[in-house]
């Protein structure tokens, strides 16, 4: 008799696997929940709040949001995809390690960056108080770029996710095969000719997918744009939320804002649907670098050099020097505290996560029906979703259900249960899965991909369900991609700012939310502790994509 597949669906397998394709969909349904919520206010009538927004505010965050996001847009695609060719396709001093070094501005939150460079060049900071002591100026001689700006902002911005287009657009680089080079090369192409007429088309869909998910971070951001004054759709769905009380302008101003993030998303796929530049050689051969000497050399050097400098360096010693200045008012058992509860926080988010995509990637390994892979993508869309965006999408039916009950029980009982779900820590758990369930499903189902379909019909023929399956066999193969999955949420959650900032039980703080409050309360150097600690454990992700990028290029060399 032949052996069972998992493709043959007159097997045993589909009633077998019914469960696990239902616990998917539900999965999905819960995880959309903030999502169809934000939606839904869409068909909500307005009120006095929306008219007020719409007369005075819209105008202002809709300018400023599009002027950020083409600013960052404009700088990351400079930046990443200069560094990108350089590390990859040329040869000087120092390549080897700033290859590696270029990711490190990726472990920096945009708001710590904004709190840092502030200390540096404000009025009283050093930069400006060095320049006046040195000249003898007084504040009336020079003039000096004012950092809490809009253009402030996209510099910040642009410092910390030019990874985003570094990363993906060398990998692609270094995925290209030699010969399609030299062909340009042996038709007279110049080496600037073969970069512009060959290695940037190949590479665009990376470079794309690294702009938009540039572009995502910059809509989400909160932290830079409301220390820095900047009026944008994160800045004003808060004032409104917190300012006003008015759930339902904060959450038609968030659909507002969904729009540009689908916009983005289409742009997305888009680009790689009409990609008209393909690979035609299947020879990878280890590319031979251009040679750089002299002051050519020099110059490549230097401009790989500065964005890690003012992307990771200057901001990493001036946040050493506040801690170290503050160390005996810092580290205190209120510090201990929120180190605690930043730890307990991601490391119960970081568990949900990876158990929630591991549910969901081998379901879709099991039967990958049109239904499983429809909830497998829509569980993926929240990390499209800016912060605020899932906190009020969350808040308002966790709200709702609160209050529903707690009705409920003073018509019958004369009782009251008070918040149940809002305002817990259940509520901030929900939350960081939604936004972050996408970031461990991504790795969970490229380490299942790895493993032979012939594994799970071996393992079933000898009488495994599949759950025994996935715990026996999938599980401690996979155990790296796990950790991985794990430590990508646990950082993550780490730096999120704006729906801690709205979910967060009273009295409960964490890290970012501390560093927050005191760089808001203009205590910079009170904030270098919190904020350090979050820069160090977002150099570990860092450290991972650097090794992946590293074994994929060794995997192609003969």
């Amino acid at each position: 008799m032949p052996s069972a597949s998992l493709s043959d669906k007159t097997s045993w397998l589909p009633n077998d696997n019914r469960g696990w394709n239902l616990t998917s969909v539900l999965i999905a349904l819960l995880i959309s929940i903030p999502l169809l919520v934000i939606v839904s206010f869409l068909l909500q009538p307005s009120n006095e709040n929306w008219q007020h927004l719409w007369d005075y505010l819209l105008t202002d965050y809709l300018r400023n949001t599009l002027i950020l996001a083409v600013g960052v847009g404009l700088g990351v695609l400079v930046i990443g995809i200069t560094t990108a060719w350089l590390t990859s396709m040329c040869d000087f001093p120092g390549r080897h390690w700033l290859s590696w070094a270029l990711l490190l501005p990726m472990a920096i939150p945009a708001y710590i960056i904004a709190y840092t460079y502030t200390g540096m060049l404000e009025f009283a900071g050093p930069v400006q108080s060095s320049l006046r002591h040195f000249f003898g100026w007084q504040t009336q001689d020079y003039w000096f770029p004012e950092i809490r700006s809009l253009g402030g902002a996209v510099c910040m911005l642009t410092l910390v996710l030019y990874p985003y287009v570094y990363m993906l657009t060398r990998a692609a680089f270094l995925e290209q095969s030699t010969c399609a080079l030299e062909v340009s090369r042996t038709l007279g192409k110049s080496p600037w000719g073969s970069f512009y007429k060959v290695a940037l088309p190949l590479a665009r869909p990376a470079i794309i997918t690294g702009l938009v998910l540039a572009l995502m971070e910059t809509l989400a951001d909160y932290g830079t744009v409301q220390y820095f004054g900047v009026n944008t759709f994160t800045t004003g769905i808060f004032r409104i939320w917190f300012g006003m009380g008015d759930s339902v302008t904060a959450a038609q101003l968030s659909a507002l804002l969904l729009l540009f993030v689908f916009f983005l998303i289409l742009i997305e796929k888009y680009s790689r649907g009409r990609a008209r530049f393909h690979h035609t050689s299947t020879r990878y051969n280890q590319i031979k670098r251009i040679q750089l000497k002299g002051w050519r050399a020099a110059l490549a050097c230097l401009v790989c050099l500065l964005p890690f400098v003012l992307g990771f360096l200057l901001p990493a010693f001036q946040l050493s020097v506040w801690t170290v200045m503050t160390a005996k008012t810092s580290f205190t058992t209120d510090f201990l505290r929120l180190f605690s509860n930043s730890l307990l926080l991601a490391i119960i988010a970081a568990l949900i996560a990876v158990s929630l995509a591991l549910v969901l990637a081998y379901s879709k390994r099991l039967v990958a029906t049109p239904l499983v892979k429809t909830a497998t993508q829509t569980a993926a869309l929240g990390y499209a979703l800016p912060g605020t965006i899932v906190a009020v999408g969350v808040i308002i039916p966790f709200a709702w259900f609160d209050n529903t009950i707690d009705q409920w029980l003073r018509d019958h009982f004369n009782l009251s249960s008070g918040l149940l779900l809002s305002g817990t820590l259940v509520a901030l758990l929900f939350a960081y899965t939604v936004r972050f369930l996408s970031v461990s499903l991504q790795a969970v189902d490229a380490g299942l991909q790895k493993i032979k379909p012939g594994m799970d019909d071996s393992a079933r023929s000898l009488g495994l369900k599949p759950l025994g399956v996935l715990t026996k066999i999938h599980m401690p193969l996979m155990r790296g991609t796990l950790l991985t999955a794990l430590l990508l949420v646990f950082v993550d959650v780490l730096k999120e700012l704006p729906a801690t900032l709205i979910l967060r039980p009273f009295n409960f703080n964490t890290l970012a939310v501390r560093a927050y409050e005191m760089a808001n309360d203009e205590k910079l150097a009170l904030a270098g502790a919190p904020a350090l600690l979050i820069v160090l454990a977002g150099i570990v992700p860092v450290i991972l994509l650097s090794s992946v990028i590293n074994r994929a290029r060794a995997g192609q060399q003969p």
